[in-house]
């Protein structure tokens, strides 16, 4: 049987207990994903409450305090342990949990995300797929191993008629189609 959409583990974590995704109930869309670890969500407050006291402690401006804390309002990368084949003509959908904002305060940044079919086993990361976090409680969220996360949706997508191929090749990881 030839294999056409499907999950596996990422080399670096067979040995962790990963689990592959699945879904909840038989007319689920979306696929559960895991935490493949326990990874630490920064609370976007504390960051800014302390940069406020910073400004108020040292009279310092506004752009100095940005610059300041931009490495800690940065999105959190959460790993699943997992990659994902597809055909040419499709795409992994990520999208978080319904639960996520009102439990957990936790929200995807860019709304979803997008693992293209030649994110599979690219030469960077092996296509490991995770889930980007902002998290707006008031104090840090741990996410442990084992959690449900987000769900992963395979979709199809079509091209433009006049579609030209870039005749580029994926070869890095985590947003290297990007500038």
């Amino acid at each position: 049987m030839e294999k056409k959409r499907g999950f596996e583990i990422v080399t670096a974590y067979k040995t962790k207990g990963i689990n592959l995704p699945v879904r909840a109930t038989n007319h689920a869309a979306g696929y559960d994903f895991e935490a493949a670890e326990d990874t630490i969500v920064p609370s976007i407050w504390k960051v800014l409450f302390k940069g406020m006291a910073q400004e108020i402690k040292h009279k310092e401006n506004e752009a100095s305090l940005l610059e300041q804390n931009k490495k800690y309002l940065k999105p959190t990368l959460v790993p699943t342990g997992i990659k994902a084949y597809m055909g040419e003509d499709e795409y992994l959908q990520l999208a978080n949990r319904s639960s996520n904002p009102i439990k957990h305060q936790l929200v995807l940044p860019n709304g979803v995300g997008i693992i293209d079919s030649d994110y599979y086993n690219n030469e960077n990361n092996e296509g490991h797929i995770y889930f980007q976090f902002i998290h707006f409680g008031l104090t840090d969220h741990v996410v442990k191993k084992g959690d449900r996360i987000g769900q992963g949706i395979f979709m199809p997508f079509l091209k433009a008629d006049v579609d030209k191929e870039s005749g580029k090749v994926r070869s890095g990881g985590f947003g290297s189609s990007g500038r």
